[in-house]
């Protein structure tokens, strides 16, 4: 059953930013349309202020509610009404019975337009009517039937609110009644121009249009460039890893990676360093397991001859020597097994553990006291000399394990004193160089007889004919591996000043 594949983060990205977008478009869409609504509000409210303050005042004065009295209040209360365009009485059967325009209070002039929206103030009802026409109000016998329409029909116990366009101008008018000793005795009209409300809608729709071009230019930008600097080198390590898992004749190229600085260039580094470092130990442990079936093959067959003439053998002397050989053999095979299976627990505990700042003159120094206390060196009379050179501190900090380093020191060290004569002399020097410490081991030993000395450092070589089987050949092998893990290096020379052995190792300096 084929597994689903899985969209690609980009796709993700663009998902996540276009639900985003239609939760804020659905917002702001809610939001536009409140604008208008509540600007309205505001004036109708205002509106209904002025209306309340005209009531009280022709209560207060006993006015009478007709032609002749309104027209007296409305010129002695002008102030009443000067934020307003126009204010218009009616009486209960809707006709009108006074108008500031009549009393030339405002003279501006007053059209119908082709839509009027009615709006209740408390339940914020809206009402539209097509009938009106783009008259003038004046001399428009349509529109006084409309209001007259409105007054009988639409008007109840809450103001209403009208929204209107004449001409260019936008208007918002709030029809209520007039109420005297709780009596309904008219009806008021108060009518004020409000273009500013569709400056400011216009404005805060032109704003947020701005906004969301704007945002969405920057989500482009950034999905591009998260496509092409991020995701892609993503997915092109992401193939490259696979071919490397599948074993591909040609796996791909991410040389072009390696030039970056940022964390792209680091991620790729590590996943190339890890895969040369698997493909090293895979390698590694494929050629440990050949060598090691080659090494015990040979003793193993000398097992077998003399296991078989062991038998047919009547000779004392000679029994002996075949058991000698057999019981030879198999410590044989046991030390070469026994340093193996050594060799692969380092392997492995070496990529667990975890490097720190170690003193490479205090690790030399304790190892090399122990190994003056050696049997071998006390019977031979070897002497170890520490040497150094260029370092007045006497401080020799590495990066490092430092078991590992020790166990390297151990290594040298006994393999110095196993070539050494009695009375001879091992030195240790210590040197400090511009970037490295340089650690020299040199013995009064036989020295190298190979032509390619770097033949010592390849697992189960050994030059010891004298004492052949007594050393599984691995020693050599496990100290460069180490010195190599520490990112050193390590090298073996005959000494020029005298008969003897060289090895130098470098490990930089911790920074």
């Amino acid at each position: 059953m084929n597994q689903k594949k899985s969209p690609s983060i980009l796709r993700k990205f663009l998902l996540f930013n276009l639900l985003v977008f239609s939760v804020l478009g659905l917002f702001t869409f809610v939001y536009l349309k409140a604008i208008q609504p509540n600007l309205v509000n505001i004036k109708s409210t205002n509106h209904i202020i002025v209306i309340k303050n005209t009531t009280d005042h022709i209560q207060r004065l006993k006015i009478d509610f007709n032609g002749e009295g309104l027209s007296s209040f409305l010129l002695s209360a002008r102030f009443l009404f000067q934020s307003l365009d126009r204010v218009q009485f009616f009486n209960l059967s809707g006709n009108l019975i006074s108008d500031t325009d009549m009393l030339d209070i405002d003279q501006n002039e007053f059209s119908k337009s082709a839509v009027i929206i009615e709006q209740e103030i408390n339940n914020s009802s809206i009402i539209t009517n097509n009938n009106f026409k783009s008259n003038k109000i004046d001399n428009s016998l349509e529109y006084y039937k409309e209001v007259k329409d409105i007054i009988l029909n639409k008007l109840k116990n809450e103001p209403l609110v009208i929204e209107s366009k004449i001409k260019n101008d936008f208007f918002v008018r709030t029809f209520d009644r007039v109420l005297m000793e709780e009596k309904v005795v008219g009806y008021i009209l108060v009518s004020e121009q409000a273009n500013e409300i569709i400056v400011a809608v216009k404005e805060r729709k032109n704003f947020i249009i701005r906004t969301v071009l704007a945002v969405a230019l920057v989500i482009l930008i950034f999905s591009v460039f998260l496509n092409k600097y991020i995701l892609k080198p993503i997915s092109f390590l992401v193939k490259y890893t696979e071919s490397i898992k599948t074993k591909s004749s040609k796996p791909l190229n991410i040389d072009n990676f390696f030039i970056r600085k940022d964390e792209v260039g680091t991620l790729t580094q590590s996943i190339h360093e890890m895969t040369l470092d698997l493909q090293k130990r895979t390698n590694r442990a494929e050629t440990f397991s050949t060598d090691l079936a080659h090494e015990i093959r040979n003793p193993l067959a000398s097992l077998k001859g003399a296991s078989e003439l062991l038998d047919k053998t009547t000779d004392q002397k000679d029994y002996e020597k075949l058991l000698n050989i057999i019981n030879h053999d198999v410590e044989r095979i046991e030390r070469l097994i026994t340093d193996y299976t050594q060799m692969l627990k380092d392997e492995a505990s070496l990529s667990r553990e975890k490097m720190s700042k170690i003193d490479l003159g205090k690790i030399i120094k304790n190892v090399t006291e122990d190994f003056k206390q050696n049997s071998i060196c006390l019977s031979k009379k070897i002497r170890i000399e520490i040497i150094n050179k260029k370092n007045k501190k006497n401080l020799f900090y590495v990066l490092g394990i430092e078991s590992r380093i020790e166990q390297v020191i151990a290594n040298l060290l006994d393999n110095a004193i196993s070539f050494s004569q009695s009375r001879n002399e091992i030195l240790v020097e210590i040197e400090e160089m511009q970037k490295d410490f340089l650690i020299t081991f040199k013995d009064e030993g036989s020295g190298f007889n190979e032509k390619n000395i770097d033949n010592i450092f390849k697992r189960f070589y050994s030059n010891r004919p004298e004492n052949f089987g007594e050393h599984s050949g691995l020693g050599l092998n496990i100290v460069k591996n180490i010195i190599e893990l520490h990112k050193g290096k390590i090298k073996a020379i005959n000494r020029q000043d005298k008969k003897g052995a060289q090895i130098e190792v470098l490990l930089p300096k911790y920074i």
